[in-house]
This record gives C-alpha cells, sequence and structure tokens, in this order.
C-alpha cells in the first residue's frame, strides 16, 4: 500500500483538529463488551495525543476515563495493553482514586505473566504507588531487579530510581538486589516468592547488558552519601579491590559501556577530593583511555581534562586521545573530541596545541557543529601568524552556519581581540563585515560588545570603532542596540580628538529614532555636554540641541532634556551624576527596593534610603558582565545550561523547607561575579534576619555580614555546621547553619553554647540565644547566638570554643516522625573554633577615586608594617588570604597578580559600614623565602588603621 503526500497531511490534519469533548465520547466504547482492541487502540492514542500537546482534562472527567480504560485489562491482546499502561501513567497524575487499579497492575507482575506484561505493569504501578504503599510492594520490585530478562529488570531499577526521592528509605533496603543485577546474578533460578519453580516461566536469556547500566545509577543513589561505599564500587568494577567481598572468585567486571561511563563519573566525584587517592584517579583514567569502546575512551579522556589540578602526565595522554580522535570517521566521535579539547583550551591552550593540524583540516568538515568547535579551538590556541589564516578561512564560513554558531565564533573573537591587541585592524574589519549581514538581536549583540571592547582596550583603533558604530545605529533593528550604542559614544565620545563628528550621529537619533532610543540619546548629547574636555563652543551647540528636545511629544525625552540642561550649569550635579565612575550593586538595591514598597508603613519612616545601598565601580561591573558572558559562552559550548542561584528561602529559627543550606549560596548555582554574589547574599541574611523577632531589634539590617560561612565541621561528619557573622552596631549576632545527616535520629532544641577563649568581660556579653526546635534529616535550620557590644570603642579580636548542644530522638527513617513515648536524651557535639577579628567589623564597599582618599587623609592616619610570610609558596595566595583577613574590597586587578616576583594591590572598605579605609600592599616572592609584605592602611579614624595591620600578624 502506498501513501501519498496528500494522505499524510489528511492524517496530520485529523491529529491537530482533535477536540476533547469528540474524543471523550469515543472513549465510552470502552465500556461496551465485546472490547474492540484496534478501535481501543486508536481512541488510547488519541487521548495520548491530548495530553502530550498540552490539553487539559477536568479531574472527574479524567477520572471516568482512568476508570474506564481499567475495563481494557480484560483482553489480552498486547499492543492494547501497552497503550493501556502508557494512558493510566498519564492519567494518574490528574485522576482520583488512582490506587485502585493497583490489584490488577500487580497482577500483571507476577513471575507468570507475560515478559512485556511485567515491564510495563511495573513502571505504571511505580508511577501511581503511594510512598507509603511501597512496603506493599516491596518485595515484587525486589524479585523483577533480579530477574534474566533485561526488560523486567531494567524497568524495575529504573523505576526504583525514580522512587528513590520520595521514599529514600525503602529504597535503600533494595541495595542487595541491585548489587546483583550488576554483577549478573539472579534469583530467578530458584523458586519464585509467588510459589513453584522458576523454570514454570519461560526465561528469556539476552546479551543486552543494560542493566549493568541501570543497577549502577541505583546504586550510587543509594551511597552517594557513604563516600567509602561509592569508593569501593568504583574500586571493585575497576579491579582495584583484590580482596572484595562481593563475590567469590574474580573480581566482576561491567559489560555495558554506559555503566563504565557512570562508573568513570562516580570514580572523579568520590576521589577528586581526596589528594591521596588522585594518583590512583590518574591510573584508572589511564587505563579507561585504552578501552576498546569509543565511548568509554572519550569519557575519560573529558574526565581527565576537566580535572582541578590535572598533572601533565594524564593531560598529555587525554590529549593525545582526543587528537586520535579527530580523525574519526563518525561525527559523533569527532564532535565530541573537538568539544573537549575546545573547552580545555580555555585554560590549558598550550596542552591543545599539538592537535593545531588535526584541527584545521575539520574546519571544512561537512558538520557544521565541528567546523565551529575547531575554529573557536585553534583561535584560543593559534599564535599571532595563525590569526590572518584564521580569520580568511571565516569570512566565507559564517553563511553556513546559524546564528548559535555564529555567536559562538563573534565572541571567540571578541575574547582574541584582548590578546592580540596588535591585530586590532584585523579583528574590527571581521566584527563591523559581518554586522551588515542578515542575523538575529544575539547575534549582533555579540559583535556589538566586540567592538566596544576593541575600543576600550586598544586606543589605537578607538576611533574606527566609534565610526563603525555609529554607522551601525543609522539602520539598525533592535532599539536595545541602538540604546546600547548610544550609552557607549556618550561614554567614550567626549574623550575623542573630535567629539562634534558624533554630536551629528547621536541627534539624528532624536530625530528619527522611537522614544527609547530618543530618550538615550538625549542622555549621551549631555555626557558630551557635561565632559570637563568639552570646549565651549561645543558646549553651546549641545545646549542648542538639548532645548529641541523639550518639544518632544514624549515625556521621558523631555524630562531628560530639561534635567540636561540644569545639570550642564552645575558642577557638582555634573560629578555626582555624570563623572562619578561608580554605580549601585543593582541586586541590593532591587531587594531595598522591593522591600520599601512592600512596607505598609514605609511612608511614614521617610523617603527611601540609598544610604544603605552599597556602590560598585564601572569596571567591577563590566568584570560582572565579561563573567556572565564567558559562563553562557562556556553553556552554549558544552551543551549544558546555567543553574539559577537558589532561592535561598529565610529560615528562620529552625527553617527546614529547604534541601540546600540556608542563607548559603548552593553548589549548583552559577555566579557571574563573586562580589556580585557577595552583595545579594548579605541582602537576603537581612531579610532573613528580620524573620526573627529577637534579632529584628538590633536594626533593619546589619552593618556588616561575612562574605562567606566559615566550615565548623567536616562535610562527611553526623552533623554539618556553618557559620556566618553578622555586626550590628551595638551587637554582634552569629548565625549557624545546621544539616543534620543520620536519617534515624530528629534532633530537637538544637542549639550552639559559645564559649570564649580570651577574657570578653566588658566587651561582649551574651544576650540572645535562639534554637532550631526540630531538626529533622537533611532539612537545614539556622540557630543564633547573639552578644551585646557594651564597649563600642574597643573591637576585640577573640576565638570562641562551640558545642552543638541537643536532643536526640530516634525516628522512622520513612517518615521522618520520632516514635510516640520518645523522650529522647541529651547529646553534645564539638565543633571547630570560630574567630571574631579585625575584618569581619569591616564592609567590603568599593569607594570611586581611592587615591585622592589616600592622599586626602595623609600620613597622620597611616599604620604601616612589614610582614614575612614564609608559609605562601606563591603571591597569588598570599593576596587571596591577606583579602579575607582585611575584609575589604579588592579593586581592579588586586586579586590577579601578573608577576610571579612582585605586586601591588588596593584596597578599599568602610569600618562599621560608615569610616572610609583604604589599604595598599607590596609584595615580593622569593624561592625558599616566601613572601614579603609591606602593608599600609590610611582611614578616617586612626585607631582602625592599627587595627588592620594588627589583623595580619
Amino acid at each position: 500500500m502506498s501513501w501519498k503526500k496528500d494522505e499524510d497531511s489528511d492524517e496530520l490534519g485529523a491529529l491537530l483538529n482533535l477536540d476533547r469533548s469528540s474524543v471523550l465520547q469515543e472513549a465510552r466504547v470502552f465500556n461496551k463488551t465485546p472490547i474492540r482492541p484496534r478501535q481501543s487502540r486508536l481512541i488510547l492514542a488519541k487521548i495520548l495525543f491530548l495530553l502530550y500537546r498540552g490539553n487539559s482534562i477536568p479531574t472527574e472527567d479524567a477520572t471516568n476515563l482512568f476508570f474506564s480504560i481499567t475495563k481494557l485489562f480484560q483482553h489480552k491482546d498486547m499492543s492494547l495493553r501497552q497503550m493501556v499502561y502508557l494512558t493510566i501513567k498519564e492519567l494518574s497524575t490528574i485522576s482520583e482514586d488512582v490506587i485502585m487499579v493497583t490489584s490488577s497492575l500487580m497482577k500483571d507482575m507476577q513471575p507468570n505473566s507475560e515478559i512485556t506484561y511485567r515491564a510495563n505493569a511495573i513502571r505504571a504501578l511505580c508511577k501511581i504507588v503511594d510512598p507509603s504503599m511501597l512496603p506493599g510492594i516491596e518485595r515484587l520490585i525486589k524479585s523483577a531487579i533480579v530477574e534474566k530478562s533485561p526488560s523486567i529488570a531494567s524497568a524495575a531499577l529504573v523505576s526504583s530510581v525514580h522512587l528513590f526521592n520520595g521514599a529514600k528509605e525503602v529504597v535503600r533496603r533494595w541495595g542487595n538486589e541491585a548489587n546483583e543485577a550488576l554483577n549478573g546474578k539472579s534469583l530467578s533460578m530458584g523458586t519464585s516468592f509467588f510459589g513453584g519453580g522458576a523454570s514454570q516461566t519461560k526465561q528469556v536469556v539476552s546479551n543486552s547488558n543494560i542493566v549493568q547500566y541501570h543497577a549502577i545509577g541505583l546504586l550510587y543513589a543509594i551511597r552517594q552519601h557513604d563516600r567509602m561505599a561509592v569508593l569501593k564500587l568504583v574500586q571493585t568494577f575497576s579491579g582495584q579491590n583484590k580482596s572484595s567481598s562481593w563475590m567469590s572468585g574474580p573480581s566482576p567486571k561491567l559489560r555495558n559501556n554506559m555503566a563504565y561511563v557512570m562508573l568513570i563519573r562516580y570514580a572523579v566525584r568520590v576521589m577528586e577530593a581526596d589528594s591521596s587517592l588522585l594518583p590512583q584517579l590518574h591510573g584508572l583514567l589511564e587505563e579507561w583511555m585504552s578501552h576498546s569502546s569509543d565511548m568509554v575512551s572519550l569519557e575519560a579522556a573529558r574526565a581527565a581534562c576537566q580535572l582541578k589540578d590535572v598533572s601533565s602526565g594524564p593531560l598529555t595522554r587525554a590529549v593525545s586521545v582526543l587528537q586520535m580522535f579527530l580523525g574519526s570517521p563518525r561525527a559523533t566521535a569527532r564532535f565530541a573530541a573537538i568539544r573537549t579539547l575546545n573547552s580545555l583550551a580555555r585554560t590549558h591552550p598550550e596542552a591543545v596545541q599539538p592537535c593545531n593540524v588535526d584541527m584545521e583540516s575539520l574546519i571544512t568538515d561537512k558538520n557544521r557543529s565541528v567546523a565551529t568547535f575547531a575554529i573557536t579551538t585553534l583561535l584560543n590556541t593559534g599564535n599571532e601568524a595563525s590569526v590572518d589564516r584564521l580569520m580568511k578561512q571565516m569570512q566565507g564560513f559564517m553563511a553556513e552556519i546559524s546564528d548559535e554558531f555564529k555567536i559562538i565564533i563573534a565572541e571567540a573573537v571578541r575574547s582574541l581581540c584582548r590578546k592580540f591587541p596588535s591585530k586590532h585592524s584585523l579583528f574590527l574589519s571581521f566584527l563591523s563585515g559581518v554586522l551588515r549581514d542578515e542575523g538575529g538581536y544575539d547575534f549582533k549583540r555579540a559583535s556589538i560588545e566586540g567592538i566596544i571592547d576593541l575600543a576600550k582596550n586598544v586606543p589605537e583603533c578607538k576611533e574606527s570603532a566609534l565610526a563603525h558604530l555609529c554607522e551601525f545605529i543609522e539602520d539598525c533593528e533592535f532599539s536595545k542596540l541602538s540604546v546600547r550604542v548610544l550609552y557607549f559614544l556618550g561614554e567614550e565620545g567626549p574623550q575623542t580628538a573630535k567629539p562634534s563628528m558624533y554630536i551629528r550621529h547621536i541627534y539624528n537619533r532624536v530625530v528619527l529614532e522611537n522614544a527609547v532610543v530618543r530618550a538615550a540619546a538625549v542622555n549621551a548629547l549631555a555626557k558630551f555636554g557635561a565632559s570637563s574636555l568639552a570646549e565651549p563652543a561645543l558646549q553651546q551647540s549641545v545646549r542648542v540641541l538639548l532645548k529641541r528636545c523639550l518639544d518632544d511629544r514624549d515625556d521621558e525625552v523631555r524630562d531628560r532634556a530639561a534635567w540636561a540642561l540644569r545639570m550642564m550649569d552645575d558642577e557638582r550635579a555634573k560629578d555626582k551624576y555624570v563623572r562619578d565612575d561608580s554605580t549601585f550593586a543593582l541586586v541590593v538595591l532591587e531587594r531595598r527596593l522591593v522591600e520599601y514598597c512592600a512596607d505598609p508603613n514605609a511612608s511614614l519612616k521617610g523617603g527611601f534610603s540609598f544610604e544603605g545601598v552599597p556602590r560598585i565601580s564601572r569596571a567591577q561591573e563590566e568584570e560582572s558582565r565579561n563573567q556572565a558572558r564567558l559562563e553562557s559562552m562556556d553553556a552554549a559550548l558544552t551543551g549544558t545550561t546555567i543553574s539559577a542561584p537558589t532561592s535561598n528561602r529565610p529560615a528562620g529559627a529552625g527553617g527546614s523547607d529547604s534541601a540546600d543550606m540556608p542563607g548559603t549560596p548552593t553548589a549548583g548555582g552559577a555566579s557571574a561575579s563573586g562580589f556580585m554574589d557577595a552583595f545579594e547574599q548579605q541582602a537576603k541574611y537581612a531579610s532573613q534576619l528580620n524573620t526573627i523577632p529577637e534579632l529584628a531589634a538590633f536594626g533593619s539590617q546589619p552593618l556588616v555580614s561575612s562574605l562567606k560561612p566559615v566550615e565548623l565541621t567536616e562535610a562527611e561528619t553526623e552533623y554539618v555546621v556553618r557559620c556566618v557573622k553578622h555586626v550590628y552596631d551595638g551587637h554582634i549576632v552569629f548565625q549557624f547553619d545546621i544539616t543534620n545527616t543520620i536519617p534515624e535520629q530528629v534532633l530537637e532544641q538544637v542549639e550552639v553554647v559559645m564559649a570564649a577563649e580570651e577574657d570578653i568581660e566588658g566587651v561582649l556579653e551574651p544576650v540572645v540565644v535562639v534554637p532550631v526546635p526540630e531538626l529533622k534529616y537533611d532539612r537545614p535550620g539556622t540557630a543564633y547566638v547573639a552578644f551585646a557590644h557594651t564597649d563600642p570603642e574597643t573591637f576585640p579580636s577573640v576565638s570562641f570554643a562551640c558545642t552543638l548542644k541537643f536532643i536526640v530522638k530516634e525516628c522512622d527513617p520513612a517518615t521522618g516522625e520520632p516514635e510516640e513515648g520518645d523522650d529522647g536524651f541529651d547529646e553534645e557535639y564539638s565543633l571547630e573554633a570560630t574567630d571574631l577579628g579585625a575584618g569581619d567589623f569591616m564592609q567590603a564597599t568599593y569607594i570611586p577615586d581611592s587615591h585622592t582618599l589616600w592622599e586626602s587623609l595623609g600620613a597622620d592616619a597611616e599604620a604601616i608594617e612589614t610582614f614575612a610570610l614564609a608559609s605562601f609558596d606563591s603571591i597569588e595566595d598570599c593576596i587571596t588570604n591577606v583579602a579575607e583577613l582585611l575584609g575589604m574590597c579588592p579593586l581592579e586587578g588586586a586579586l590577579k597578580p601578573k608577576s610571579k616576583a612582585a605586586h601591588q594591590a588596593v584596597f578599599t572598605g568602610k569600618w562599621m559600614g560608615r569610616t572610609k579605609a583604604v589599604a595598599r600592599t607590596r609584595m615580593t616572592y622569593q624561592k625558599g623565602a616566601g613572601v614579603t609584605m609591606e602593608l599600609a592602611v590610611r582611614c578616617e579614624d586612626q585607631g582602625v588603621s592599627e587595627l588592620m595591620v594588627a589583623a595580619i600578624a
């Protein structure tokens, strides 16, 4: 039977025009006898199509439909039964009383049922079963896990992984069965659970080893919090655990390549953090690189390239393996190899250089994805001589690829601009050329940002870059890009030799564009008029143009023009609004504005105050954007997504709703920049503290909060505790984020007892202790200890011994509820000591024009000291530790020494959030002698200068 195009279109049109009510009417056939399997299958397919398309079915209709479908269990047609399983799974989330079908599914799960029935019944039952009912079907699933049929065993294992999050303790009891499935053992050879021998059922033996892949995934889920168990799993199946008791005889082996891939990932996770296991890990990776499967070899090479402190040996071996795959006839292997090399080239370009010849041959690869990765990798690893050749090859290449890959190449060229500034004319020609081509917003934006970077970092090409930008906005279809270019012209144009040539292009936007672009153009004109370099004739011309804008039809444009005219006649306003090279930390400003608008009594307290909003430099803001850009580019190249920072809800005393540590950044969270994270985190701390009445009385927000928490326990201990310090005007609060990692225990009245190891009488006095009422397994809570700062003239440097005190009660791990009648018992747990130092009273704040502040404070406000720091092996380690001790904001380049022998750094901050301070360091390094550092601090309070210098000693 031939299938014509018009018949295909009619069939597709029939599906697209399906109506819910008509399908529900057709479903009444399920109640008729005899059952018609073919007609029923078609109706079930229509129902599934409606659900997959996003059509909603009311709960009542879904419930009636669900129970009508269950009547189809009476027919033995295998295809119909499979459709029934699929539909039951989809309807289970919107129907009521779905648990009633459990008996039919359990019947199909019996060993004497068809294999197809059993596998699908397991999947359907695990989808609808309630975690509290799981013990009732536990024996069925455990029996299915060790079945010889791969389809049944895999269905049981995959279903177990899905059930794990809802019933961890029940699924953990299936570890032995999962281990047997992984080792290839089977309980089906003996007597089955339902009676009778296994020989009564026809066993289907398959050569597929997919069961091992699913079994190792379930085992890792069960044991992921037990580091030693995961390590034993890795050692056993890598052949390194010679005394394994898992099975007698030779060590078990993995026969599934995907299982090997998972084993490699688990090995890296569990062994990378332990330096003593790194040699063993390197040996394993080199062994796996020689595996007969390309999949395993590529994964091992990728893992070696992603290790944090990988040595040259494993890295060289990994690169040689990847180089071999660059010539593979299979496009997937070439793609995997070049993508890994592309990521490695960002951190170790010299290690990838031996592959340059092979990568150049891939530029003409039929697979455009492979060719794009080859070009971007060569741009990172190539030298100045090869740039010309690569750029010429890319000229014709750009027309053949999609916008997604064009963006990647534009970002790579942008990074190359900083690496080879002498080639600026070549890069500028390329970027300006692609701007004239067809493309979407993201591609045009990437090209514009590349030209802006060139203008900022290469003074020789600034005027040429500005000219290209002026040409671009004359015919730009994206208002956002026009606004971005106009802002940059306003920043850089006044500093050029002929600023008047840019004013014409800017004023054209006032005449020809929409209101958004016109408003941005008015701001740009205002910056030309307010520039200290502007000649009087130029300023007068700008005034004339701005006065014309007063008649604009848009009120925003008129208001900006009026403000600009007034500002141009006020020198103080020019300094404050135009010449000041700082801006507010937007994450904090946004949170403060939201809190102000949400407060019904805000108007009674006065207007919104900007005093508590920290300021950052334009350079820091630009660094934040660049970091976000690099993360986005990495995500695009690796095919991953950027995780948004977890929203840490205020847990308060005993808050335990969040799975992450309350008030602290999660490990998966992606951050744009460290200092931006700190600002956002401190705003979250303030919101969290204000939810506790005892602490809210200290003030609306702390003057200073710790930049990062201090670990008071190891990550693998029974109780994980972190400490964050908050300084108020008159009080100091210690926040303890606590996690209970023992599933069989519930902790009550959890508090931290702090004992000062030095005399603090008359300086600090304990006033408030806020315990955690209840702390369940893996649900963090927060306890607080507050001290009154009774002597405001003294800032102590003291260490506190900390002890965790609580009541322990036994609980049912499945429910987490304590046993009835259990009064519990008192327990104590020793923690690491926590220190309070001078850096805890310093707020890391950017202060514009730190040089002027330094000179104005003078030598009378200075404290200076020279330190011999022999324990540091590099200037970079030393400056990082000094920054943490001082608690100040590092200015541009402070934490990134350009020389290994000498370095200078500047830090700024505000003592107790009020008193400005500047610190300057000069460092030299000699091998064997360590780092010699001179630290000079100037502050508006000379006593603070001495305290900050003493903090290093």
